[in-house]
């Protein structure tokens, strides 16, 4: 996956839909697609996803089944069900982000898409900005060969540069947020 554009998987069981999808989502993310569940929950484990675009209804795994094991193992994008099905109660207590019933219009499958990109953009910058303060603070108070030996500052200060890399990637406005953060002074007088 390119690291400019937001990274989307697209998993649907009907090739030609998937195809279709991805052809929609063209110059806005940077799109693989596969074309059954169990692929889907393999290729997730692989690489790094912002959004995935599920649909429910497949043979074999069900999007309901990938839905069930992403969330198992800590799927950290945003998933939206893009489907026929049309919804039920049971959808209350699904943890996806956003449910599209086929067939859906190209723009507002890119609505969705952006909508959920700038939702995941925030949710990391927010993570990020906590991760960072507490690296800044630690960068400005100790001297820098105690940091070079300290494992979980080394940790933090990767963990701020992954988190840092995703907001950027995700959202237009980061680099004026990211400049904002920077101006706090953290250190003591």
């Amino acid at each position: 996956m390119g690291n400019s554009l937001p990274s989307a998987l697209v998993v649907d069981d009907e090739k030609e839909v998937a195809d279709a999808y991805a052809l929609r989502l063209r110059g806005l993310c940077d799109v693989e697609t596969v074309y059954d569940g169990q692929t889907a929950v393999q290729t997730v484990a692989e690489d790094q996803f912002d959004i995935v675009l599920l649909d429910r209804h497949m043979p074999g795994m069900s999007g309901d089944s990938v839905l069930a094991e992403l969330t198992e193992r800590g799927f950290d994008g945003r998933i939206v069900m893009v489907t026929a099905i049309d919804p039920g109660f049971d959808v209350l207590d699904m943890p996806f982000d956003e449910y599209l019933c086929k067939p859906i219009e190209r723009e507002d499958i890119r609505q969705a898409v952006t909508q959920q990109c700038t939702i995941l953009g925030y949710e990391t910058l927010g993570e990020y900005f906590s991760v960072e303060s507490k690296r800044q603070v630690i960068a400005a108070e100790l001297p820098a060969d105690e940091r070079a030996d300290h494992e979980q500052y080394q940790h933090q200060t990767e963990r701020a540069e992954q988190l840092e890399t995703r907001a950027r990637r995700l959202l237009d406005e980061s680099p004026d947020l990211l400049a904002a953060f920077d101006d706090i002074d953290r250190e003591g007088r």
